[in-house]
């Protein structure tokens, strides 16, 4: 067994709110939030006056504990306001891609059972539809404006009293991601207050931040790893949250340099821009400290190129997933320069994890062996919603979570990933089913089977790739047919990329798909 080489951290026995915001009233006329585009700015005093005001709005609204309230936008400074807002009413926050079609978010909006979305107007149609879809949605709100809607703008402006309601931070949930796991399809991932609270707690003392610190928030709130870096970390401490809704290279570049961020989380696509797009050499980057990388493997070379451009110690890289609230290892600020290249760091407070043999799990890996990646701590997820099995096939009896991912530990105590027991691809950060897709494939008339697997493009992205066996009646399926058609019924980042016709799907005996056996073979030309 490994163990963090931090002390213990205590729980965090606080609804999340309380734990971000608790010091806002010190940190006062500090900026807290501002927008990348327009330099629109809240301070810690706004943002803690506002949140509480909305939170009065939606209690009044009818917001009760135990909903469930759907935070559907990309990032914006009003963002942290809704979601905090949200849990101070009672409710828990379910995050949702911007990018979802109206069947994807209404299979959310179901499968959650939400009462209420909170969205921005350019997304209004979607999620209306969404509601229609899934039914039992009582009031879409919008944070900017739209006739029909009540804005949360407008919500400010209530008189109504502030919710006092009482929240049991061990088993009340705060935030209801939608996960893959290791397989499947997405799943409602319950994190508590004391869970997400106490991870912010864990990774304190490796990657601190405070007054002056200024972070860019380009990657999605909406995803746990925004939600914890760039969102509630930040806030935690009184550093400064520049915003920007998606990634456009020449406003992230002008944001750095007229932001002067001190802090990038980013994943490895944004690294791939910053080691070599010449568009880099045109900003003054020299305020940047540190890269950070993670939501997806990074190149080791790849890391070491961003890193001498930029003039920076070493890219930094960080692991986890969404049911682990979600962060279990980082390499320290301090401890970039010696770092392994290729490491996702070293355990955080209060972690421990074991390394299991992939033929025999219950025999123990020591350093430098290869096995499945096991973790127990105070951040595993409370489980998935409505999935008792599903569950307990992630986390066992002692509590260990089954990551699904391989790697090694050296003696320094640095983690190695080097492949994966599970089927999900990781496409730019974003989690991608296969069996999402192949569902969705199988509803072609022309497709008598299909399999996807994930394979690496130029660029080095993890990209869906499906493997389609044809209907003897659709001898001319094209693979522009095939691409057409899920890309018509998915989000943009779920879309195959390229399609290989087979003669037939390779299984087990039990039926499940040999995906190693397809990624083995040679893509098409």
């Amino acid at each position: 067994m490994f163990r963090s080489e931090y002390a213990d951290v205590p729980p965090v026995d606080l609804p999340i709110h309380e734990a971000v915001l608790g010091r806002a009233a010190e940190f006062g006329t500090t900026p807290a939030l501002i927008d990348g585009t327009d330099g629109t700015t809240l301070t810690y005093e706004q943002v803690d006056r506002f949140h509480r005001r909305v939170a009065a709005a939606l209690a009044e609204a009818g917001v009760r504990k135990g909903d469930v309230l759907a935070l559907h936008s990309p990032n914006t400074i009003a963002f942290p306001t809704a979601f905090y807002a949200a849990t101070r009413a009672g409710a828990s926050v379910t995050t949702v891609h911007p990018l979802a079609t109206a069947e994807e978010f209404g299979k959310q909006l179901k499968d959650s059972a939400a009462r209420w979305i909170v969205t921005v107007s350019p997304l209004l149609d979607t999620a209306r539809r969404a509601a229609e879809l899934a039914g039992g949605v009582r009031e879409i709100f919008v944070c900017d404006s739209a006739p029909g809607h009540r804005s949360l703008i407008d919500m400010l402006a209530s008189a109504a009293p502030e919710p006092r309601v009482a929240i049991d931070p061990a088993e009340d949930v705060a935030a209801l991601p939608y996960s893959s796991g290791t397989t499947g399809v997405p799943k409602g991932v319950m994190l508590t207050h004391r869970q997400i609270a106490t991870n912010l707690a864990q990774l304190e003392p490796a990657v601190p931040a405070g007054p002056g610190d200024r972070i860019l928030a380009v990657l999605p709130f909406f995803h746990i790893y925004g939600l914890t870096a760039l969102m509630n970390a930040p806030l935690r401490h009184g550093a400064t949250v520049v915003v920007l809704p998606r990634f456009d290279l020449e406003t992230f570049l002008a944001a750095i340099q007229n932001h002067r961020i001190t802090g990038l989380y980013v994943a490895p696509p944004i690294v791939l821009a910053l080691a070599k797009h010449p568009l880099v050499a045109a900003y003054d980057l020299s305020s940047l400290r540190y890269v950070i990388s993670a939501a997806a493997p990074l190149d080791a070379r790849l890391a070491a190129a961003c890193s001498a451009r930029l003039g920076l110690p070493p890219v930094g890289q960080a692991y986890g997933m969404t049911e682990l609230s979600p962060g279990t290892h980082v390499v320290p600020l301090d401890a970039m320069r010696e770092a392994p290249p290729g490491t996702v760091g070293r355990l955080i407070a209060g972690t421990e994890m074991r390394i299991v043999s992939l033929d025999d799990p219950s025999r123990d890996l020591g350093p430098g062996e290869s096995g499945e990646i096991l973790i127990r701590g105070p951040q595993v997820m409370k489980g998935y919603l409505g999935r008792p099995d599903s569950t307990a096939a992630m986390i066992d009896e002692d509590g260990w979570l089954h990551t699904g991912d391989v790697g090694h530990v050296d003696g320094g105590g640095w983690l190695f990933v080097v492949d994966r027991v599970k089927e999900l691809i990781k496409y730019k950060g974003f989690q991608v089913a296969p069996a999402e897709l192949e569902a969705l494939l199988l509803t072609h008339p022309g497709i008598a089977d299909a399999a996807v697997v994930g394979v690496h493009d130029d660029d080095g992205n993890e990209v869906p790739h499906a493997c389609v066996v044809r209907r003897p009646t659709a001898p001319g399926l094209s693979e522009g047919e095939v691409m057409m058609y899920v890309a018509e019924r998915v989000a943009p980042y779920k879309r195959v990329r390229h399609v290989t016709f087979i003669d037939g799907v390779p299984r087990a005996a039990s039926g499940k798909i040999l995906r190693r056996e397809l990624r083995a073979r040679k893509e098409p030309s």
